[in-house]
């Protein structure tokens, strides 16, 4: 009997305070939230490339120089970041490579994709020119895509283009293009 009253008084208590806590609620609720995640095409070189007003130095100072093919290779000369697969295409700024001595046709420079870097695509080797070139066709989308590339001077253009030019500099930019296809 002491265990009914006290049953009945703690029921009491609640029931004046205005608790519900003692009924046992047997549904339960949720609120849902929409989730949007929104993509944007993008495509880009990124500044930290070496190509990024970077420098290739091709010296000639012996007559074994013009005499041989001389190719520098530059690891992670471009890195590219797309959504889509993209062409990397490459031209010169103008015809020649300039000094204040005279000038050297930009065509005894040949630019060449090489495999090693991350970047999946069509690797072409092709002569520089003032016409824009794919270096590298339908390459895959993804970020951070690495491109090394070799510069090269055919011992027969070093002999018949650049022996018999003035001593110095000639100079010329090179421009490369990531395309989204």
């Amino acid at each position: 009997m002491t265990k009914q009253f006290f049953n009945a008084v703690l029921f009491l208590i609640a029931l004046i305070s205005g608790s519900t806590n003692l009924i046992a609620q047997s549904s339960a609720t949720s609120v849902t939230t929409t989730v949007n995640i929104i993509l944007a095409e993008v495509i880009s070189i990124d500044n930290g490339s070496i190509a990024n007003d970077g420098v290739v130095n091709f010296n000639y100072f012996t007559a074994s120089d013009y005499n041989s093919n001389k190719n520098l290779t530059i690891e992670n000369s471009l890195v590219v970041t797309s959504s889509n697969n993209f062409d990397v295409k490459v031209k010169a700024e103008g015809e020649n490579f300039i000094s204040e001595a005279g000038t050297i046709p930009v065509g005894v420079l040949q630019v060449k994709a090489v495999s090693g870097g991350s970047m999946i695509g069509t690797l072409n080797d092709i002569t520089l020119s003032t016409t824009e070139q794919i270096l590298v066709g339908n390459a895959n989308p993804g970020a951070q895509r690495t491109l090394n590339i070799d510069y090269s001077i055919p011992a027969n253009k070093a002999r018949t283009e650049l022996l018999g030019k003035a001593p110095g500099t000639y100079t010329q930019r090179v421009k490369f293009t990531a395309t989204a296809l």
